[in-house]
């Protein structure tokens, strides 16, 4: 039995390096390449599983009361479908003005239509071009924003990529970390001013960036911040996951610090079947596994509107939210320097001087 085990356990070796050999040999990557995409398939594997799990158990708890929010101003990046047009319909069904961002400004205005077919008679959508990867877009779309708004209410950081393969952006960064985190920090800078005018002491305005459990994966190479020698397309996403975190983090001690009426929030939607996973090995071979186990898009969207308008956060920023409820940070990322590291060299490749001011 033992010799059966010893032998067993070496064909299993032996396999793997073949495997990897002809990996490496057919995609032309190196075997370190190989070896690190094997292993994040593995790690988002496991992370996901425990994502699954907590939002099976925690399913009863994530659920939002309706909040009525006549005359807020709500601005949303992405929504067009999945998690975004669920979040939107929401927010209208609070009776909010609504501001989409979107790539595609006839699909965006597609999702007004829809929500109105839908029974839903309050709120108001207005739809304006927006590609959070493409900081020209961003400052456009700001400029429009403020032309428009007197002041605003919310920010919800939400459009994404996510497992795509290597590109990069007009202005030169890996595409994930620019549409998930650049263009969502500039457009943030660039519309503090008005979340400044819309918060008051008794009810803050709100940033609200959509991270993912992943997070704890992530990881910041400031030298060569795309990985282009080495690219994992999971690594990438969990980085720009983790930059919304840690970006979180940080501006709320800023403008807690400088007693500002603004509270920012990270929130993880759940695992939810979506099209972001169209790159991903569950979506190509176990699509059936996503229709059982995953959340659903409306689930997906509570935790996101939670954070925008639960009164049960007022005060409480620089929070995780996950299913409805403050999770704690893990331990692993909690990095006062590091995240100020990031906010810094962010503000340096966007030449930023005063973040939230100099506009």
């Amino acid at each position: 039995m033992i010799n059966l085990l010893i032998y067993g356990g070496v064909a299993i070796v032996v396999l793997c390096i073949l495997f990897i050999s002809l990996t490496s040999i057919v995609t032309g990557k190196s075997v370190d390449h190989v070896v690190a995409e094997i292993k994040s398939h593995i790690v988002y594997n496991l992370i996901g599983a425990e994502g699954v799990m907590d939002d099976m158990l925690l399913r009863k708890r994530n659920k939002i009361e309706p909040v009525i929010k006549s005359g807020k101003i709500v601005v949303i990046t992405g929504g067009t479908r999945g998690i975004g047009y669920e979040v939107i319909k929401l927010l209208m069904q609070c009776d909010m003005q609504v501001i989409m961002g979107c790539r595609k400004v006839p699909e965006g205005e597609k999702v007004g239509t829809h929500i109105r077919a839908d029974g839903v008679s309050t709120g108001e959508l207005k739809v304006f071009a927006l590609d959070t990867s493409n900081n020209a877009s961003v400052r456009e779309f700001a400029a429009i924003v403020t032309q428009n708004c007197p002041h605003i209410n919310y920010l919800i950081n939400n459009a994404g990529i996510m497992f795509a393969p290597y590109k990069e952006s007009p202005d030169g960064y890996e595409s994930q970390f620019a549409t998930n985190y650049l263009g969502h920090f500039l457009l943030t800078h660039l519309l503090l001013p008005l979340l400044k005018r819309g918060g008051t002491a008794e009810e803050h305005a709100r940033i609200v960036n959509v991270s993912s459990c992943v997070y704890t994966y992530g990881k910041y190479n400031f030298q060569d911040i795309n990985n282009k020698k080495q690219y994992v397309s999971f690594d990438a996403y969990a980085t720009s996951k983790l930059a919304q975190v840690h970006f979180t983090t940080y501006l709320n001690r800023l403008l807690l610090a400088d007693g500002i009426n603004v509270q920012v929030h990270a929130v993880h939607p759940g695992v939810v079947n979506t099209d972001l996973f169209e790159n991903s090995f569950v979506k190509q071979y176990a699509e059936w596994f996503m229709k059982l186990m995953f959340k659903t898009a409306i689930e997906g969207a509570y935790p996101i509107v939670y954070a925008t308008i639960s009164p049960k956060l007022e005060g409480d920023g620089g929070t995780y939210i996950s299913n409805c409820r403050i999770q704690e940070l893990s331990s692993s990322v909690r990095n006062p320097q590091r995240e100020e590291k990031l906010f810094n060299f962010t503000k340096d490749i966007l030449n930023i001087q005063d973040f939230g001011k100099d506009v």
